[in-house]
């Protein structure tokens, strides 16, 4: 139940193109405690409820617990969220034996597009796709529990 993970801005549109999933995702937070956030989302016509724990010092992982829910439980947990929920397109891009998920956030935080890759460790080496830019991975102002709070379009000549 580690997630350990990696997050990188992303410098064009061209993964479009290399996508083999595209999916609508709405979420919002229970709780944006950075001890322990919990999140509901809607994946599709899926629903999820998860709890993450705190980032270790590196930010690359951190305790997550996630369950299928159904889509009207979802929907109805969505409604005692906090304020500011984040709407995306999360498209699946296969790279080697990884998969990066793109999100590209629009509503509150449009114009802003992360990538992320799962691994298995912390030093596991993955290939990086022409059109990954600057790693935030640790960055507190790019997780999703944040951006709910202080959305991307808010922030004053940053990228």
């Amino acid at each position: 139940m580690q997630e350990i993970e990696r997050k990188f801005l992303v410098t064009s549109e061209a993964f479009k193109n290399e996508a083999h999933k595209r999916t609508r995702i709405v979420q919002g937070f229970l709780n944006t405690n950075p001890e322990r956030t919990v999140r509901v989302r809607i994946q599709g016509n899926d629903g999820f409820i998860t709890i993450k724990g705190k980032s270790n010092k590196s930010g690359l992982s951190r305790f997550e617990w996630e369950k299928q829910i159904s889509l009207a439980e979802a929907e109805e947990l969505l409604h005692l969220c906090e304020p500011g929920l984040i709407e995306k397109t999360r498209y699946e891009i296969s790279s080697d034996s990884h998969t990066f998920e793109v999100d590209d956030f629009i509503g509150e935080n449009e114009g802003l597009i992360v990538a992320e890759i799962e691994l298995s460790s912390e030093t596991e080496p993955f290939s990086k796709p022409e059109w990954l830019g600057k790693e935030v991975t640790g960055d507190v102002k790019y997780y999703n529990s944040n951006l709910s709070k202080n959305p991307f379009k808010s922030w004053t000549n940053e990228s």
